[in-house]
């Protein structure tokens, strides 16, 4: 028990900054990846084709190497062009997390826009509304209803991918378990971080199921 009340404060430094990785990272990613589905379904190729391949580039290379390019990619940029910016490391890893995962909500939100029927908005237009009205107050709503499934998904997801933080030495949950796991020369510290993790997913499961139960009104 000694042992887990040195462990647990330390612990929880980490699980702070990875909490801070996690609510930055949905805060920008979900209205981009909104912005990025809208202008995926553009009529117009010259927006429609270079954001299909960003979606493209962010789900096709793994998130690690998206954090490393951009960490040491705004570094040699700056050293080369004399610009004199550069990104920091938690900048660097909230970028990183945030242009990829908003290419993942893209092609949700896109989906669930998508399975709208087209009736809704040519009713909408025989009401008087404008397509800005007819979006936030009829179609997101029910939108919002349907993408709550596969948003968890990404969500629960992202708890789990903030350890890959510490490939640039971002000093998040896992990391300071793996400096524990040394120090005690033992695997503890590591299913300690395993609670940790659980318990976040736990309660994001429950609020998710809530949020589905709440919005039921929406068939």
């Amino acid at each position: 028990m000694s042992e887990l009340s040195t462990l647990l404060p330390i612990l929880w430094g980490g699980f702070c900054t990875t909490l801070a990785i996690f609510g930055l990272t949905l805060l920008f990613s979900i209205p981009l990846g909104l912005l990025i589905a809208v202008l995926k379904m553009s009529k117009w190729r010259v927006v429609r084709y270079p954001v299909s391949f960003y979606i493209s580039v962010m789900r096709g290379t793994p998130l690690l190497l998206q954090i490393v390019a951009i960490y040491f990619g705004s570094y040699y940029l700056s050293e080369y062009s004399g610009l004199g910016f550069s990104f920091d490391r938690f900048p660097a890893v909230i970028v990183a997390f945030s242009i990829n995962y908003a290419a993942y909500f893209a092609e949700i939100f896109r989906g669930g826009i998508q399975s709208i029927p087209k009736g809704q908005y040519e009713a909408a237009y025989m009401l008087g509304m404008t397509r800005t009205q007819t979006f936030f107050r009829i179609i997101l709503p029910q939108v919002v209803k349907r993408v709550v499934p596969a948003s968890a998904n990404e969500v629960i997801t992202l708890v789990k991918d903030t350890s890959l933080a510490q490939v640039i030495a971002v000093t998040e949950l896992f990391a300071l378990a793996k400096k524990q796991q040394a120090a005690y020369a033992s695997i503890y510290p590591l299913f300690v971080a395993g609670v940790f993790y659980y318990v976040a997913n736990l309660l994001l499961s429950v609020l998710f199921a809530y949020l589905e139960r709440k919005l039921n009104y929406y068939k």
